[in-house]
């Protein structure tokens, strides 16, 4: 048996094969990079994008330590993803009371 073939694949695919260019990361690409470690890391499959997470680390002269160190001062300088930056985040679920009497 190959492994379990992973719902996100082919979009995380994309991403590193994005990532594999880069000689000197951006903020978001190490946390691209933090995000697929996390999604891949025990993963029963897609070994080809385990072993890809693992050279664009050594090529970016880093192990997963330092990457997460790296990234936790990212978020704790209040970083937030640009495709959310005018968007509130969480489910969406309005608290609010808008009935009137």
């Amino acid at each position: 048996m190959e492994g379990q073939n992973h719902p996100l694949y082919i979009v995380d695919r994309e991403h590193l094969n994005r990532l594999i260019s880069k000689d000197m990361p951006e903020d978001e690409d190490l946390l691209n990079i933090a995000r697929l470690l996390m999604r891949y890391e025990g993963f029963p499959g897609a070994k080809d994008i385990q072993l890809d997470i693992a050279k664009i680390l050594k090529s970016w002269g880093m192990t997963q330590e330092t990457l997460n160190s790296k990234t936790r001062d990212i978020w704790s300088k209040g970083y937030r993803p640009s495709n959310y930056a005018d968007e509130n985040l969480g489910s969406s679920f309005d608290t609010s009371d808008n009935s009137s009497s």
